[in-house]
């Protein structure tokens, strides 16, 4: 079983090293990854705890090194990262290299699939936390970074480019995150996913007829 002190000190090189962050990958969105794999965990309780949440803390360290360089892959360089992190740290080599593998895997790839029962929890928690009420909010971060509208209709968001004026949160949505229950890897993954989505589909209906009816009175 890891100590406290471990995780409180790689808890703080992770917190300072992500204050580079973008905010829709910063701590906050970790400590999140980490509450969605404990709840997860209360449902998997035969996978190893230890390994999920050092996996979850360490998932996106490299996300940094990423911002900006598009021939960065975070789960690459932060696998590369975790490792060294754990060694200096001195944890027992073939438990750190668990940890790697997650971190690796959590983006799953070219063909590059979380295999173990911990990866694949640490995929579902990330990927928890695009969808719902936060995946919503993250998506409106994400499209005001490049200045997209506030919304837009469903053929406006599908016709056009990502990065473009035309890549709202609403098209985030359509293109991606509708489509992520069905790319779960575990049982409670899956329906914790369906729950949230349900709730996207709801909001973004709304908005549809909000907005519809704005226009209506032009």
């Amino acid at each position: 079983m890891i100590s406290k002190k471990l995780y409180s000190t790689i808890t703080r090189i992770v917190k300072k090293h992500l204050l580079e962050s973008e905010s829709s990958h910063d701590f906050d969105h970790t400590l999140r990854v980490c509450r969605n794999a404990d709840k997860l965990l209360a449902e998997l309780p035969e996978a190893d705890s230890d390994v999920v949440r050092l996996a979850t803390l360490l998932h996106d360290i490299a996300r940094p090194e990423e911002k900006g360089n598009n021939r960065v892959c975070h789960a690459k360089l932060g696998a590369e990262m975790a490792e060294k992190i754990l060694k200096d740290l001195k944890v027992e080599a073939s438990f750190a290299q668990r940890v790697v593998s997650a971190v690796r895997t959590h983006r799953y790839r070219d063909n590059n699939a979380p295999e173990s029962l911990e990866a694949q929890i640490v995929y579902d928690a990330d990927k928890l936390d695009s969808l719902g009420a936060v995946g919503i909010g993250r998506a409106f971060l994400f499209a005001g970074k490049f200045g997209a509208r506030l919304h837009n209709t469903e053929k406006e968001a599908l016709t056009h480019r990502a990065y473009s004026k035309e890549d709202t949160a609403y098209r985030e949505y359509l293109v991606k995150l509708r489509k992520l229950p069905e790319a779960m890897l575990t049982s409670p993954g899956k329906r914790m996913a369906l729950e949230r989505i349900d709730f996207m589909q709801e909001f973004f209906t709304r908005l549809n007829e909000e907005t519809q009816l704005n226009l209506d009175k032009l």
